[in-house]
């Protein structure tokens, strides 16, 4: 008897786990490569059958850039699709000291191309002084 037979007449009857959708923990997302070329860092995602200038928008916000993808279905009569539609977004952290000026991007063959100059990182850590108080006073 499987597991989820055993479940059905038991104490988790209200539950169906057998049609149970796990869907969204395999939600489609954005497959994406990252490296370093010298100073150069490059970000390349997978993303055909998009229109980048109203499908894409790409957002930095910190040390973490955003990709986030709309998908649209044509309305074309199928038989079969696997596709997935829809909206798709990811987070990228940047690595130490990507410059955000010089970020870009460029789209073509269906793959997305996103890349900046990283130089030498600043230091992000600031040592903060500690006052001590003597009854009261400082």
């Amino acid at each position: 008897m499987s597991t989820v037979t055993k479940f059905r007449g038991g104490a988790l009857a209200p539950f169906d786990w057998t049609n149970l959708s796990w869907f969204p923990l395999l939600a489609p997302t954005i497959r994406v490569e990252d490296y370093l070329d010298g100073d150069r860092y490059v970000i390349r995602a997978e993303l055909p059958g998009i229109e980048p200038a109203k499908d894409v928008r790409i957002t930095r916000t910190g040390d973490t850039l955003r990709l986030d993808v709309v998908r649209r279905e044509g309305h074309a009569d199928k038989v079969r699709s696997e596709f997935h539609y829809g909206s798709f977004s990811r987070l990228i952290p940047l690595p130490a000291g990507v410059k955000p000026e010089t970020i870009a991007a460029r789209y073509a063959d269906g793959i997305l191309q996103i890349t900046a100059t990283v130089g030498e990182s600043e230091p992000t850590a600031q040592e903060i002084p500690v006052t001590v108080e003597h009854g009261g006073k400082r």
